[in-house]
């Protein structure tokens, strides 16, 4: 089968798409011929050396897709030809991905394989992120770091779904407007002067930022509100900057980390969650943007479209 594989850490020069065994299946696992495959920020920072990666090279990235069952691997629950995806199982980006049975979740016939592929990971983060790690609530103000982003699209249709007024943060003018569109309540960019102005819209402090940038944490803080909550999520900015924290405890406010695999910790919850997305977009609550498709062969330029910021909503690869 064909891959995308990776031998060193490093820039995207250090992918390479090409023909290795096909996986050999475990006990409890399924053979799925892939679809569609998410592109995520970790996958750049498994490629670069941040974040680290089992196994020996040649490594292959990715965790999250779609596809259709090619071996049931003798299981009843799942046929040959079922539609599928998942979440959280590692080297996605190939033709063909061993998939223990527990983490393959049914796909109804109204999500396409690149919706699936464009909410597994970013749906259910934005599921956990306003169910658990801090529960949306009517009447509530939002602050929401990269808001034209994966997540962050999701995110503002959810909170204001469930009744919250949302504050959206951007890089440039035309991400702006795709979180406007997407019902953001205002919309500010990081070159500006985005704590004074979210601080004129709600001058006791907003009750939750989900924060996914790190370098911005300090400014996070400084506009929630006292006994508000600050939700770090991401680390796209590479570090965290806090500022002083004497300010953290003068004014009571609180920093929870969100890990989505702190959460998928069975089949039933994979399910359930899924179940609530999917649920969300069938009845047109949530609008899925269109992805940016490439080739599982174009990594390099999927890495590189990602890598410059320049994107907005999902990147997918398909074999």
């Amino acid at each position: 089968m064909k891959a995308l594989t990776l031998s060193a850490f490093g820039s995207s020069d250090v992918l390479e798409y090409k023909e290795i065994s096909a996986p050999e299946l475990k006990k409890g696992e399924i053979l799925v011929e892939m679809k569609a495959i998410g592109l995520n920020f970790a996958d750049l920072m498994r490629r670069n050396g941040t974040y680290p990666m089992n196994g020996n090279a040649p490594y292959i990235n990715g965790f999250e897709g779609a596809g259709i069952v090619k071996d049931n691997h003798h299981h009843p629950e799942f046929k040959v030809g079922d539609r599928v995806a998942f979440a959280d199982v590692p080297s996605a980006n190939a033709e063909l991905v061993a998939v223990p049975m527990e983490h393959l979740i049914p796909l109804p016939d109204e999500i396409s394989f690149e919706t699936a592929a464009s909410i597994m990971l970013q749906g259910l983060t934005a599921h956990y992120l306003t169910a658990d790690s801090h529960q949306i609530k009517p009447g509530e103000t939002v602050l929401i770091h990269a808001a034209a982003g994966g997540v962050g699209q999701l995110l503002i249709q959810v909170c204001k779904m469930l009744g919250a007024t949302v504050i959206g943060l951007t890089s440039s003018g035309e991400k702006k407007e795709v979180a406007l569109s997407l019902g953001a309540d205002a919309v500010f960019l990081y070159d500006e002067d985005w704590k004074t102005k979210v601080s004129e819209i709600c001058p006791d402090g907003v009750d939750v930022v989900y924060e996914s940038i790190g370098t911005t944490m300090e400014g996070s803080i400084a506009v929630t509100k006292v006994r508000g909550k600050i939700v770090l999520f991401g680390l796209a900015g590479g570090k965290l900057e806090l500022g002083n924290p004497l300010w953290i405890i003068a004014h009571s406010k609180t920093i929870t980390g969100g890990d989505l695999w702190n959460y998928l910790t069975s089949r039933a919850e994979r399910i359930k969650r899924s179940a609530h997305f999917f649920e969300w977009i069938i009845s047109g609550k949530i609008k899925v943007s269109p992805p940016t498709i490439f080739r599982l062969s174009e990594g390099k330029q999927a890495h590189d479209l990602m890598e410059g910021r320049k994107s907005t909503g999902k990147i997918l690869m398909v074999p």
